[in-house]
């Protein structure tokens, strides 16, 4: 398979007809169509059901077209950091994590690399563990921010100078607003909307199953989410108590929301992790040097 076919390729999934794609590629629609079926060929399957305006992926087209993307995005990622040996240090950082607050100290030194080599770029992905690791073993990403305990036999791994604390937002004229903090009696009966990766890793993950105790069997469980802000918007209108890290939504006196602490209190502390015997980009190596000294100053 040749790079530039699974771009075609790549083209045709995002435009869903031969012609719009052969338009972005600047190729004609006979020789696009010709790259696509010589694919087909070469791997024995049929990619694409073509229809009279438009084209579909077939299961084996979906396959590819994942498959794909992650080569792209490699070849990219080596041309980049072959580029970025000439000269002024340049390049690309590839970061991925769920949402915590703890992701501040990870943007204070990008901004501090920034200043110095404005060349550097910094990508972001956004998800949970699973899929950062998944992303991280594929070579997609740099680096994972993942909350403890963590993979050690996998990875090679930082501490980050942060703990995460546990919660629960809630809409701030209900009557569980008026506690300080909250027990897991408190919650018992209510509506709860829990994190998904919350459910996957109940038995290994971050420690909730144990706080609720004899009560995480019986909990009423009315909705999931993967980003908080959603599960923000739902707290709003009252479907239900988002069980949350600290610090995701805004809690402030001019919200409508509050956070309220767990009692007893619930922390997870925090690793940036990446493959051991990872080759790094210059900039990664970089940034992996800033954050090893700026991290251990703080200590």
């Amino acid at each position: 398979m040749e790079l530039r076919v699974l771009r075609y390729f790549l083209a045709v999934a995002r435009e869903e007809t031969i012609t719009s794609a052969a338009n972005r590629l600047h190729v004609t629609q006979p020789t696009l169509s010709r790259q696509i079926k010589d694919l087909e060929d070469e791997l024995g399957q049929q990619l694409l059901i073509r229809g009279s305006h438009r084209v579909e992926l077939t299961a084996e087209g979906m396959l590819l077209r994942k498959r794909a993307e992650e080569i792209v995005a490699m070849a990219d990622r080596t041309e980049e950091e072959f580029r970025a040996m000439k000269g002024e240090l340049t390049g690309d950082v590839y970061i991925g994590g769920g949402e915590t607050d703890a992701m501040s100290l990870i943007a204070a030194v990008c901004r501090e690399l920034q200043l110095e080599h404005p060349g550097i770029r910094y990508h972001i992905h956004s998800g949970n563990a699973q899929d950062v690791t998944e992303r991280l073993d594929k070579g997609l990403l740099d680096f994972g921010l993942l909350i403890q305990p963590t993979d050690i036999a996998r990875y090679d791994r930082l501490s980050i100078p942060a703990r995460d604390r546990w919660g629960v937002i809630m809409r701030r004229d209900c009557p569980l607003a008026a506690k300080v903090a909250i027990s897991p009696a408190d919650l018992a009966a209510l509506p709860l909307i829990f994190s998904r990766q919350v459910l996957d890793e109940r038995e290994e993950g971050n420690g909730l199953a144990e706080w609720f105790g004899p009560y995480w069997g019986r909990l009423n469980i009315v909705a999931t989410f993967n980003l908080c802000y959603n599960a923000a918007v739902m707290a709003r209108q009252g479907v239900g108590y988002v069980l949350s890290l600290d610090k995701l939504v805004d809690t402030s006196q001019e919200s409508p929301l509050c956070f309220r602490p767990l009692s007893p209190p619930l922390e997870s502390g925090l690793d940036l992790v990446w493959k051991k015997y990872q080759v790094f980009s210059a900039a990664a190596a970089l940034f992996l040097e800033r954050l090893r000294k700026d991290f251990r100053e703080e200590k």
